[in-house]
């Protein structure tokens, strides 16, 4: 392991298919109102809803509702749920939902009390809360297994606007106090979202795994998340109530966003920086995004950071290295990515989200960041974006 690093992680995980009996405890040490944010209602067929009130209702609170979190929440959603936590003065934020509605809470609790203009300060600017100024506690209940923002401080943001989709990493003060991860509650979600966010799980494991060349533990550890989320969705594609592969699914996507296995190495975040660039212009499912442009990427950077893409043939895909040179078996080992990817039904190309050719200009202006195995140009992104249409 090379560099220093400090691990601190404060989120308290309850797990099972019983967890949600552990909310009214969990939220027994936080102010009596309680901002309950979530999406599009659907908590409200499925039973997950009547689970939150009721412990919300034990535990003394009193709820203040904010529904209509969109898949990829908008600047004007975060100043509405904002202005109405700061009226409300509410002491905590309850998010019941997948990535998006606990990336919205999180950036709610950061904004509602910031006197400026949150969007620059703390999606451009990427400053964190100053320590005097006033930051909501956030607790979650997750129903779709994918970002891993239930254990970590990501908000993600669109302005529409400015056609912009931006990621704010805050520090341990807004990850939220606790998780509750009943592998139930996913059962209900359209295939297609479950697809997504089981790419989008592998792709967080990818951008940290494919970086530096020293011998990693957290290599070694990110290669037994990707074999088993390879196996659990497999089995949760043939059958999406297959309760072990579900919750190992859910499993997975927690640590695979965590921070715990991107220490000690430099990462590449450059298929999420183009990937959410994408969803800013046709608003397309996030972790389709990724699947549509990582196989054009990773062949695109392949060559720099050959040796690791090799050792993701063998080890993940379990593709032998007899008789194949090493620029063989790191195709060979994208190759078989692509080919799960289609196994899944995910997608492998970014046309069919809608990206059109006069579009890719603009999807250029992505951020570019370091710590790949290529810094990328802007040029750079636009071959890959071609190959990937």
């Amino acid at each position: 392991m090379l560099g220093n690093f400090v691990y601190y992680n404060p989120t308290k995980l309850y797990f099972g298919d019983e967890a949600q009996k552990n909310l009214t405890a969990a939220l027994a040490p936080f102010g009596p109102k309680v901002l309950l944010t979530y999406g599009g209602g659907s908590i409200k067929t499925n039973g997950v809803y009547d689970d939150v009130i009721k412990a919300l209702q034990e535990a003394g609170k009193e709820v203040v509702e904010l529904p209509g979190v969109m898949p990829n929440p908008t600047l004007a959603k975060l100043e509405e749920g904002c202005a109405l936590a700061k009226a409300q003065n509410v002491d905590f934020i309850l998010a019941v939902g997948g990535g998006s509605t606990i990336d919205y809470a999180k950036g709610v609790a950061a904004s509602a009390w910031y006197d400026g203009d949150a969007w620059q300060n703390f999606w451009i600017e990427k400053n964190e809360p100053a320590a005097d100024q006033r930051v909501l506690p956030v607790g979650a209940v997750l129903t779709m297994a994918g970002t891993g923002s239930e254990m970590n401080g990501g908000s993600v943001i669109t302005n529409t606007e400015q056609k912009l989709k931006i990621g704010k990493v805050f520090g341990s003060r807004l990850m939220p106090k606790f998780a509750i991860l009943n592998p139930k509650y996913t059962f209900s979600l359209p295939v297609t979202q479950m697809v997504a966010g089981i790419y989008d799980i592998m792709s967080h494991i990818m951008e940290q795994y494919f970086s530096g060349d020293d011998d990693s533990t957290s290599n070694y550890v990110a290669e037994g998340l990707m074999r088993s989320l390879i196996v659990s969705s497999r089995a949760a594609v043939k059958n999406p109530q297959d309760y072990e592969a579900r919750s190992n699914i859910m499993w997975t996507a927690t640590w695979a966003l965590n921070t715990f296995i991107g220490k000690g190495k430099t990462q590449d975040w450059m298929v999420h920086m183009i990937g959410q660039a994408i969803g800013a212009y046709t608003n397309a499912t996030h972790g389709l995004t990724l699947s549509g442009v990582s196989p054009a990427y990773y062949r695109f950077i392949m060559k720099f950071g050959q040796a690791r893409f090799a050792r993701f043939a063998q080890v993940v895909w379990d593709i032998p290295a007899e008789g194949k040179d090493e620029e063989t078996l790191a195709k060979a080992g994208i190759d078989a990515l692509e080919a799960w990817i289609k196994e899944i039904g995910a997608v492998a190309n970014i046309s069919v989200l809608g990206v059109t050719e006069d579009m890719l200009e603009g999807i250029t202006a992505a951020t570019v960041l370091g710590g790949g195995y290529k810094l990328m140009t802007k040029a750079d992104v636009l071959t890959v974006l071609k190959n990937a249409l």
